[in-house]
């Protein structure tokens, strides 16, 4: 019997990279899954790709704007009614959001990248816990955070900022939901091999990631949903209000992943990164 047997878990960003891995990792324990994501096209291969394990009837997938508030009740409210109630909400969806110097970033950018990295974060928590308090029988919420909401050099300012909220509203909610039984934590990874971080480039972006991260293998997308399999988990009964940084040591380290100062090479353009939701991104080349 899987560790999650019987359970139901939303899981947004789950067409892609973390959500993707995590999905299948909570089927092959006996969840079953809703994935919610905007990316319709990557959300049918997850959907392939569940069938060919044995897992057809254990999944659904909802096209959602983690930004809209109807968008992620719609999502929470689907798998209550396909699978009969809910046990996990994973906030993972994400972007990379607006970058280049803070001189430079427009307001429309900051917002957008707010709205998606903590609204959409917010709103998970918001209608998890309203119907968790509902069912009486506990739960637990995930959110993905970063190791770039802890220090400087993870990411740029407004990603940074976000994932720092992150962190401290999933403190926050734990000591509120604690009297209910639903846990709240949230994962902190470095870079890893998703979609996300190395856009086609891979052998580059495993350079990137070595030359700073002091554990000699790159991680990858099931090396999170590991974790998150831990705290959605009856073995995480006792943890909540936690950030568990997965990064091979990076943040022991120090994050400046992309460098620091003048030289940081998210400083050499702006514009906003929309990640894999299939939205096109927007890079403006700046003057030395």
């Amino acid at each position: 019997m899987g560790r999650l047997q019987g359970q139901v878990a939303v899981i947004t960003g789950g067409a892609n990279g973390i959500g993707r891995d995590t999905a299948l990792r909570f089927l092959d324990e006996g969840a079953r899954v809703m994935i919610a994501d905007l990316n319709e096209r990557n959300a049918e291969a997850v959907l392939e790709l569940a069938a060919a394990r044995g897992h057809r009837d254990a999944i659904r997938f909802a096209r959602t704007d983690v930004a809209e508030e109807r968008d992620v009740e719609a999502v929470i409210g689907g798998a209550v009614e396909a699978f009969g109630g809910l046990d996990c909400v994973f906030n993972n969806a994400g972007i990379g959001g607006a970058f280049g110097p803070i001189t430079e970033t427009r307001v429309e950018e900051w917002d957008y990248t707010l709205a998606v990295l903590l609204r959409g974060v917010f709103l998970g928590m918001k209608h998890g816990a309203r119907v968790m308090k509902a069912q009486g029988r506990g739960g637990s919420i995930i959110s993905t955070a970063s190791v770039a909401g802890f220090a400087a050099g993870g990411g740029a300012h407004c990603y940074s900022a976000a994932k720092a909220a992150v962190i401290n509203l999933t403190r926050t909610v734990a000591v509120e939901l604690a009297p209910h039984r639903i846990r709240v934590n949230a994962i902190a990874p470095g870079p890893l091999m998703t979609d996300l971080f190395h856009r086609g480039s891979q052998a580059a972006a495993e350079q990137t990631i070595l030359d700073k991260q002091p554990w000699p293998e790159v991680g990858r997308g099931e090396d999170v949903a590991g974790v998150a399999l831990f705290l959605a988990s009856a073995d995480a009964r006792f943890v909540t209000g936690e950030t568990v940084v997965v990064d091979g040591g990076l943040l022991a380290r120090g994050p400046a992943v992309f460098g620091s100062g003048a030289g940081s090479a998210l400083l050499k353009a702006a514009g906003l990164d929309k990640g894999s939701t299939g939205e096109p991104s927007e890079v403006r080349r700046l003057e030395p």
